[in-house]
């Protein structure tokens, strides 16, 4: 098996694995995974198709600037240079984008504040933080239409090899040093955003 193939198989798998969350509606959201470093190859989830079912056309190879590498009928995710910056700036494997109710509501409960923080939690450690005082924070970014304007603005909170930012009324995107973290940090993240809601609701 070539390694295309192997990471074909690899972002399969998440893909199904998300998608059985209920993860992908009405077609939105997007997956990638890094195939080579040199010269920077990586799939990303082909546009406007069903994720929750498994077909030959679900991920096309893409270059640094998330454009196909072989001709091909596919389009690109429209997020597509959100992953370029996640594996331009850093040594990430894998990234990936969902839109869920609870993320989107977060990000405009937070959106004007910038960022939403978490102190206290225990999946807070799927990121690393074992400390009692350690605070997770994740930035919430607005959400231009013009892509290549929001790719700008994610990428001043890419500094490091796995992370979490929210797009405000958009959805989430987190990325990894392998696929098995990067779901890591997406499910620790929902749990966290559900979390904060239903706290949000008992406190009224």
């Amino acid at each position: 098996m070539s390694i295309v193939e192997e990471r074909w198989t690899e972002l399969a798998d998440i893909k199904d694995e998300l998608a059985a969350r209920d993860w992908f509606m009405g077609t939105s959201g997007n997956l990638a995974i890094k195939v080579n470093d040199e010269p920077l190859q990586f799939l990303v989830t082909a546009s406007g198709k069903d994720k929750k079912k498994r077909t030959a056309e679900d991920f096309l190879l893409v270059d640094a600037d998330g454009q196909p590498i072989d001709e091909t009928q596919l389009k690109p995710s429209a997020e597509t240079l959100l992953h370029c910056a996640v594996y331009g700036q850093t040594d990430a494997s894998c990234s990936l984008h969902v839109h869920t109710v609870a993320n989107n509501v977060i990000s405009e409960l937070y959106g004007d504040a910038g960022k939403i923080g978490f102190k206290g939690q225990e999946l807070i450690k799927a990121f690393g933080l074992w400390e009692e005082d350690d605070v997770l924070t994740i930035p919430v970014i607005p959400n231009p239409a013009h892509i290549p304007t929001l790719a700008e603005e994610f990428k001043q909170h890419v500094n490091a090899d796995f992370g979490a930012v929210l797009i405000r009324n958009h959805g989430i995107t987190v990325w990894g040093r392998s696929g098995f973290e990067a779901a890591k940090l997406l499910e620790a993240s929902e749990f966290l955003f559900q979390y904060q809601l239903t706290l949000h609701q008992y406190k009224r």
